[in-house]
């Protein structure tokens, strides 16, 4: 089906809704690959993940509903839904990529001693122990552990961390620029008048 009037927004608008679907399962995808390969064994972790992931495909459904059926109320509420997806992901990218050094730390350090399935996940699969300092006399699930012959967790974590924080703030900066970039085309394509509509008719 050919849309009538601008080019550029008629044929750019349904591209967009199109991508969400692919990210949201890519990232249901990688949840699930996670955890059946033992990566990751925090069922919240997945769950958030996975609940992420439905939410941005119905997000998907509800812009792709509104394109095909050029339905009014669809297409403001898929506006509206993108652009506060817009201001939270663009408020993280940015938190995620003015983060010094020192706050990068305090955050993990927080972070190590609030969850134990995750400390479990990162000692077992970077080969540690601890966080600051080795402590023999605590339980870990490292292999080093048998020998008593390992490192902290925290040098290693942090060696990564800040290009992991750099990778993702600039992954949601570039997709956050393409929500609002969505907004404009649902607003300039919600406004055209639709094709399947009788000409003659009143509007």
């Amino acid at each position: 089906m050919r849309w009538r009037g601008p080019g550029p927004v008629v044929s750019g608008f349904p591209a967009l809704p199109r991508d969400r679907p692919l990210v949201s399962l890519l990232l249901i995808g990688i949840a699930a690959w996670g955890i059946g390969f033992g990566l990751i064994s925090s069922f919240r972790v997945v769950g958030v993940a996975i609940a992420v992931g439905i939410f941005l495909f119905l997000i998907a459904l509800v812009g792709l509903i509104g394109a095909v059926k050029h339905h009014q109320v669809l297409l403001f509420f898929y506006m509206i839904i993108l652009l506060l997806v817009f201001i939270v992901q663009l408020s993280v990218s940015c938190a995620c990529l003015a983060l010094n050094k020192e706050q990068q730390s305090q955050l993990l350090e927080v972070g190590w001693n609030n969850t134990n399935s995750a400390r479990t996940d990162i000692e077992r699969n970077l080969n540690c122990c601890g966080f600051r300092v080795f402590d023999p006399n605590e339980v870990c699930s490292s292999d080093c552990f048998r020998s008593h012959q390992c490192q902290p967790c925290a040098p290693i974590i942090e060696e990564y961390s800040g290009m992991v924080l750099r990778f993702v703030g600039g992954i949601g900066l570039f997709f956050s620029f393409t929500e609002i970039l969505g907004v404009w085309l649902t607003y300039r394509y919600r406004n055209q008048k639709d094709p399947r509509a009788n000409p003659s008719a009143f509007l």
